[in-house]
């Protein structure tokens, strides 16, 4: 008879027992409007139900024609495994070690700006229900809530900043990062100008913010949004401003001098890469490398770790996909450790991402929509469902440990010179 017809009073062996006490635990605490989520791909049709439009389409969209978001999720097709089979893996673990720490999976929640409009104190939510679940959360430096503020939330939390090519203000902001208690500093190398994001444009949305007649239609036909968001950060908090993007606090998100306030970038170099690792105590990271060379670079600068992404697709279009650049930049990257981002929504995106050369990824997207048509539930829910997914996987692959996650479970299933 098959296991899942098997009789109740049966015992069931021990890896049935993971998912006959996990399952429908995960079921009985989500609340009703979490029901029918099944896996992150089934978040982005809800969230584009309950947010504005133009609020969605600045999440959802990439730059230009959306080539290099698009191939993002393409690259993962380009792998299939080879699984092993009569594996006793009842023992596996998800655990990761990342700069001395082992969180309790091999993913964390990438750096996201501005997701305070997304949802009601977003960078608070993520923060907290990465935190109870033992997974990184990195802030963005585009963020409208002060990262003390989040550290309370997260004493684990690391802070991600876009850094003028201004040492006036570069060091000012390294040492309130420090001073704040943060240990981990990403810096977001891939924006030295802001992306051609026609998308926003095409939806009306642009920052600053600027009140018009169909922005309040499109609070106002999106109710939950707009009073469970909106008006309850009015209300509690003020108009929200970039609180990180320096030392100081930040232009409010209606200034006419809110994009301005992040500064020239494309003056940002590597001699001022050398002298921020000369003064930040911390782990340094540096995020968006999809070149060996510029890997490399970052070895001998004594960076601590890298993060392969193309940005989600949202600078350059036509980048190579996060994916298909990972080998490559982890046989140059030496010592460092090496992450990547990019177009995950699936445990095999993860383990895919692991088997290449990854030590650890994140995801952006999956856990704002989360946020926004969930809160912290949502979040939560949203966790337990690529984890479940990558166990499981893992379970079928013939894996105990991530530390076994390598080449030899893939085999390109399309033409290409991707290589392992």
């Amino acid at each position: 008879m098959p296991a899942d017809f098997a009789d109740a009073t049966t015992e069931p062996r021990s890896e049935e027992r993971v998912y006959s006490s996990v399952t429908p635990q995960l079921a009985a605490d989500l609340p009703a409007r979490l029901a029918g989520i099944y896996a992150l791909d089934d978040l982005e049709p809800r969230a584009r139900r309950h947010l504005p439009h133009r609020i969605f389409g600045f999440v959802e969209g990439g730059v230009e024609t959306n080539a290099a978001r698009d191939a993002n999720r393409n690259a993962f097709a380009a792998w299939s495994f080879r699984p092993r089979v009569l594996v006793n893996t009842v023992g596996r673990s998800l655990g990761a070690s990342l700069f001395g720490k082992t969180y309790a999976a091999p993913f964390g929640i990438a750096p996201m700006g501005a997701t305070s409009l997304m949802a009601f104190e977003c960078e608070r939510v993520l923060a907290e229900a990465a935190g109870a679940a033992n997974i990184p959360f990195v802030l963005s430096g585009s963020s409208l809530m002060p990262l003390e503020t989040i550290l309370k939330a997260n004493q684990d939390a690391w802070f991600q900043a876009y850094i003028p090519g201004d040492r006036t203000r570069i060091g000012p902001l390294v040492d309130r990062v420090a001073k704040a208690g943060y240990r981990t500093l990403v810096i977001t190398v891939d924006v030295s100008v802001a992306g051609n994001r026609e998308n926003n444009a095409r939806n009306g949305f642009m920052l600053p913010l600027r009140p018009s007649l169909s922005l309040a239609w499109d609070g106002i036909t999106h109710p939950r949004w707009l009073f469970g968001n909106l008006c309850r950060t009015l209300l509690t908090r003020g108009m929200p401003h970039f609180e990180n993007v320096d030392a100081v606090r930040g232009a409010p998100l209606i200034a006419a001098q809110a994009e301005r306030s992040f500064g020239r970038r494309d003056a940002l170099c590597w001699d001022d890469i050398a002298w921020i690792r000369d003064r930040w105590p911390g782990t340094l990271v540096l995020k968006g490398i999809l070149a060996p060379e510029d890997a490399q670079q970052a070895e001998a600068l004594g960076i601590d770790g890298i993060i392969v992404s193309n940005h989600g697709g949202r600078q350059l279009d036509g980048a190579m996909p996060s994916l298909a650049a990972l080998p490559e930049v982890r046989d140059a990257a030496g010592q460092m450790t090496v992450a990547m981002d990019s177009g995950i929504r699936r445990g095999t995106d993860v383990l895919k991402a692991l088997a290449l050369g990854a030590q650890f990824t994140f995801v952006g997207r999956p856990f704002l929509y989360a946020a926004a048509i969930g809160g912290k539930a949502g979040v939560r829910h949203a966790i337990s469902l690529l984890s479940l997914e990558i166990d499981r996987n893992m379970a079928m692959l013939g894996c105990t440990g991530l530390d076994q996650v390598g080449p030899s479970l893939l085999v390109a299933s399309q033409p290409g010179r991707i290589r392992a």
